[in-house]
């Protein structure tokens, strides 16, 4: 079975007290105690952000790990992505992501843990990485449309209602036809994909959202996808 869990944001980085989202997504694995691999890739390997991992995850039942390029602590790349049953991308820059995965390989090894039925798993830059297109946004300039590793057919939108300049800008590529349709996610929401297809929504907040977006008549148009809050009613 392959399985995809793309965070809209949210998890361990975007809200340290409330991690059901990971939690969510290690049980998916159906072990005791799976071992995750954190990779950083997009944030430039940030100490911080590792170190953040590791507090998180330490305190919960799994084996924790991450991947560093920068500052490689492998000797056999292909062997070390393998090992794991779910890779957990972070957020951060998604081109720089992208360019440093594929000059290491990376992305060919991503596709076979992946289609071995590794989950690949993770937020923003670590969600719009599996789908064949994402909406990205450099520093101070307009949101754009990124080639991604098409895993997954379409488009994915995180941040949908986390940032201001998300939303209308999904909305105006969409309606433009310059973007395919696709899913897009609030924060706190994780889209599940089973086979190459959507199976699920969940969340970490009581109302966050997700929609599937396409273009009718020029326009871009709103479906809600059902999402189950995984917290205490």
């Amino acid at each position: 079975m392959k399985q995809i869990i793309a965070m809209g944001g949210g998890g361990f980085s975007m809200e340290a007290e409330n991690l059901l989202l990971d939690r969510y997504i290690l049980a998916q694995a159906k072990k005791e105690s799976p071992k995750v691999c954190f990779v950083p890739t997009a944030s430039g390997d940030q100490d911080n952000y590792v170190k953040r991992f590791y507090l998180a995850f330490n305190s919960l039942p799994c084996k924790a790990t991450h991947l560093s390029l920068f500052e490689p602590n492998f000797e056999d790349l292909e062997a070390y992505v393998l090992e794991h049953d779910i890779i957990y991308v972070g957020g951060g820059n998604t081109r720089n992501l992208l360019t440093l995965w594929k000059e290491w390989g990376l992305d060919h090894l991503l596709k076979k843990a992946y289609e071995s039925g590794i989950i690949l798993a993770g937020l923003s830059a670590g969600s719009i990485c599996w789908f064949e297109e994402g909406l990205t946004d450099p520093l101070n300039a307009p949101l754009y449309k990124m080639d991604c590793l098409g895993f997954l057919k379409g488009s994915n939108c995180p941040h949908y209602n986390g940032e201001s300049k998300r939303k209308p800008a999904y909305h105006d590529l969409i309606s433009k036809g310059e973007m395919q349709a696709g899913y897009a996610a609030e924060d706190g929401v994780a889209l599940h994909f089973i086979d190459d297809s959507f199976y699920t929504a969940v969340s970490s907040r009581r109302n966050a959202k997700a929609y599937f977006v396409t273009n009718k008549s020029e326009a871009a148009v709103e479906t809600e996808v059902n999402t189950t809050y995984l917290g205490a009613d």
